[in-house]
């Protein structure tokens, strides 16, 4: 199934992972891999996930309980060292228009079975603030 990308004001090229997500949900159900390789989610990502993930719409490819959050992480100088987690679009669009440049990746996470995957990746920031030069 074809989802369009979300909306991002990054400049540089976005990485979907559709394609990996599609494989391994075809090997688990082919019986090649198992449930729990796949629904292991670490404790900060559900945590994430259950108070700042934005819902997708979309059912949980696993257990098809509920439906499945994302969560945006953004790395880069001088933020946490555990990346900068942001809740609203506007802190996302703030993050990435830094002068240094950063990375981000949104996660899909599944809360009832722990089932998660990196749907996207992108670069952003790193635009050298311009000196406006006066005439002489």
């Amino acid at each position: 199934m074809y989802r369009a990308p979300r909306l991002s004001s990054a400049d540089g090229a976005v990485v979907e992972f559709g394609l990996v997500r599609n494989a391994l949900l075809a090997r688990l159900w082919a019986g090649q891999i198992a449930r729990d390789e796949v629904c292991d989610a670490h404790p900060e990502l559900l945590r994430a996930a259950r108070h700042i993930g934005r819902a997708t719409g979309e059912r949980c490819p696993v257990c098809h309980e509920v439906d499945l959050v994302e969560v945006t992480y953004v790395f880069g100088p001088r933020l946490p060292a555990g990346g900068a987690c942001p809740t609203t679009r506007a802190e996302l669009a703030r993050l990435e228009r830094r002068d240094e440049p950063v990375q981000c990746y949104a996660v899909e996470v599944c809360v009832a079975c722990a089932f998660h995957h990196l749907a996207r990746r992108w670069p952003a920031g790193g635009r050298a603030r311009r000196s406006v030069r006066g005439r002489a």
